[in-house]
This record gives structure tokens, C-alpha cells and sequence, in this order.
């Protein structure tokens, strides 16, 4: 493999060291795969052969197997320090250097715990995608009612208005101040309802600005997609929220989550598609959503879907709850037995 740059040395012993020979073609299970300015780490168990920029090759050297050195730096917390090394924050590091039969028995139990972490997870989430899958099915068999006798359809903007929001930028933002919605945490931070807003803009812009009340729909104009555009979020704070220019306030008389689940339907989208302003950036103007339809059922219809899809939202949204949950404390429990088995009291 050529001469190895020292990258974690105990004294004077050099236990492993880096390349970036672009010319090798290494063995399977020999070498980990790391980032020059991440703190990316991989296991590389196929022939492989360095061949971009900004990636290291490590290679334990006698006295250490490799796997273990993997598991050793994967349980290691490095501090970032602004643009430097992954290699340079590495070499500062002590790795445990445990007799050769000990290193073997924690590499066994941890491929075999990863193994079954992995096989758990797959399970996990093949259900989880099928709840997702049944979700939107109901969502979309609810919220797309066929028949005068459950609901009538009407364009958006017979039944609401659409009051497009001011201007305010990220040297606005403050601690305390004015609560505000911008278009971009519509899509990065919200679900389909909110109650508190997240960030606050100077009080002194107030007269600039353009508020969505509690039970308007804060619709975002702009995305990356056609498909991005429009996602909405129903505002169900206690105060008047300010929006960005590239926002809607929809304030209509209608079950405010109704309207922004509504908006998640792939009837919604099929007939947004005909508007959108397919520029680098997509756009919806407030005149073209005035122009999509949207059904009205009764009020008592409109919640009991609503009440419907809550329920479907918790089981595949909420972090705190079943699947989701359970995912996070398989991935926790694994972190916890590596801890342990990596940690060792360093000899006198």
C-alpha cells in the first residue's frame, strides 16, 4: 500500500496511518473510507480504489485489526473546528489497543448487534412506509369525495381570500419580537398545523408587515418543485403571525386543517401543475390559486376527517410515538453497547 502518513500514533508507535494514493486497488475488508472535511466514516468491505479528492484511505497497522479500528473511530466525538481535517481532529485521538482476542470478540458481538439492527430496521421501516402508503390512500379517498350528496366543489378563491404577506429578511430575525412564519420553514419545520411560531422579526417592522390570523392557512408560493409549491400549514396560534412576501394567508370559513390537509392530495397537485410559473425558481400566484378547486362538505364532515388524519399523522409523524420511536431506540440501544464495549481504563 506505500508509505502511510501518520494519522494516530500512542508515543512513538505508529498503529495507523493514511493515504491518497489514487492508484491502489485495495482488498475488501482491509481499509476505512474517510472524509478529508467531514466527519464522514466508512467500512469498506469491496475492492475499492481511491479516486476523488477530499477522500483518505485508513489502514490499521500490525497490532490492530481493522474492523476494530473502524468501530474505534466511528465511537469517537470529534470537536469540529471550523475547516480543518478530519485526519488533523483524528491523530489528537487515543485509540484503545486491547489484546488481538479481545479486539476479535468486540468486532464479532458488534457485526452481529449491526446485523441485527439492520435486519430490525428494515422491518421497521417497510412497516412505516406501508402506514405512509395507507395514510395517503385515506387521505386521498377522504378528501376527494365523489357526489353532490358529500360535497360540492368550488374554486378556492369562492369561499376565501388570499392575502399575500411583506417582505422581511434574516437580519430582521430577533430573539424577541413579532411572531413570524417564512416560506422556507413551511417546508424545512412545520407539519400541517402549528400553534407557536419558531422565529420572531423585529418589533419595529410591524407597520410593514402582513399578518395571517388564527385559523388562516399559511400557504408557501414558492419551492424547488412544482410538487414543493403550495404546502400549506394551518395557523392555529392564539396571535396574528406575520408571513413573508413569498406567502399566502388563505382566510376563508372552513376547518383550517381541512384546507392544508387538502393541499397534500394528489388532486390538489395534478391541478396546481397546470399553474405553476416553471421557472429556476417555481411560483404560484395568488390569482392562479384562487382558480384551484378544493371540495366543501359539511362542517361536521370536514372534522370528522380532519379527526381521521390526526390520528394517521401521529403514528407515521410523531417522533414520540410507535414506529418512529421505535426505530430511534434501536439506533439509541446499539450506540449504548458500543459505548460500553469500546471504553477501556487506560493502563498505568
Amino acid at each position: 500500500m506505500g508509505s502511510l502518513i501518520p494519522i494516530v500514533d500512542q508515543g512513538q508507535a505508529l498503529i495507523a496511518g493514511y493515504t491518497d494514493d489514487r492508484s491502489l486497488a485495495l482488498d475488501a475488508g482491509e481499509v476505512i473510507v474517510f472524509g478529508d472535511h467531514t466527519r464522514a466514516v466508512k467500512w469498506i468491505d469491496f475492492m475499492f480504489a481511491p479516486g476523488a479528492d477530499g477522500i483518505k484511505v485508513l489502514r490499521a497497522n500490525a497490532g490492530l485489526i481493522p474492523k476494530f479500528l473502524y468501530y474505534a473511530i466511528s465511537n469517537m466525538r470529534v470537536e469540529s473546528r471550523g475547516y480543518n481535517r478530519h485526519w488533523t481532529l483524528l491523530r489528537e485521538l487515543p485509540v484503545p489497543t486491547p489484546p488481538l482476542e479481545v479486539q476479535r470478540e468486540i468486532v464479532r458481538v458488534l457485526d452481529t448487534f449491526a446485523a441485527l439492527e439492520a435486519e430490525l430496521e428494515a422491518d421497521l421501516e417497510a412497516e412505516l412506509e406501508a402506514r405512509r402508503r395507507q395514510y395517503a390512500h385515506y387521505r386521498e379517498s377522504l378528501l376527494a369525495p365523489a357526489g353532490e350528496d358529500r360535497a360540492r366543489w368550488v374554486r378556492i378563491g369562492d369561499v376565501g381570500q388570499f392575502i399575500r404577506g411583506r417582505r422581511f429578511t434574516k437580519s430582521d430575525v430577533v430573539t424577541d419580537g413579532i411572531a413570524s412564519i417564512h416560506y422556507g420553514e413551511i417546508y424545512t419545520s412545520y407539519g400541517v398545523s402549528a400553534r407557536r411560531a419558531l422565529t420572531a422579526v423585529n418589533p419595529e417592522l410591524r407597520s410593514t408587515l402582513r399578518f395571517a390570523m388564527p385559523g388562516d392557512v399559511v400557504i408557501a408560493a414558492v419551492g424547488e418543485t412544482v410538487e414543493d409549491v403550495c404546502k400549506a400549514v394551518a395557523w392555529l396560534g392564539d396571535e396574528d403571525v406575520a408571513i413573508h412576501d413569498d406567502c399566502f394567508a388563505y382566510r376563508h370559513s372552513m376547518n383550517q386543517k381541512f384546507v392544508a390537509y387538502y393541499m397534500q392530495t394528489a388532486a390538489f397537485h395534478d391541478e396546481k401543475a397546470q399553474y405553476v410559473a416553471r421557472a429556476k425558481v417555481k411560483r404560484m400566484s395568488g390569482e392562479n390559486l384562487a382558480k384551484l378547486h378544493i371540495p366543501v362538505p359539511s362542517v361536521d364532515e370536514q372534522e370528522r376527517v380532519v379527526a381521521i388524519l390526526d390520528a394517521f399523522d401521529v403514528l407515521v409523524s410523531d417522533l414520540s410515538v410507535g414506529l418512529p420511536a421505535e426505530l430511534a431506540a434501536r439506533r439509541k440501544q446499539y450506540e449504548h453497547y458500543r459505548d460500553r464495549l469500546l471504553t477501556f481504563p487506560e493502563a498505568s
